[in-house]
């Protein structure tokens, strides 16, 4: 989980210009972080293509705060891993 954490972060700092500080697992997209509604799907598309996972518009709209995006993408990720092993 470590390696998402620090991933989203530097991609949160490189991309949007967001300061280090403020990311934080409670920090909330909107508020906090001021992403509007474009930003956050560029966001996705930057993760999806980062992780080379698939949020898709559902679960993308339950992601209220950086932890939620954080969780997301292990789940993803972690899914992803266990299809290959069949």
């Amino acid at each position: 989980m470590e390696k998402i954490i620090t991933a989203v972060n530097q991609l949160l700092e490189q991309e949007f210009e967001i300061d280090p500080d403020l990311l934080k697992p409670e920090a909330l997209l909107k508020e906090d972080l001021d992403l509007d509604s474009l930003d956050a799907v560029d966001m996705i598309v930057a993760i999806d293509h980062e992780f080379g996972i698939r949020i898709e518009e559902e679960q993308a709209k339950n992601l209220r705060i950086l932890k939620d995006i954080y969780d997301i993408i292990h789940d993803l990720a972690t899914a992803e891993v266990g299809d290959t092993d069949r």
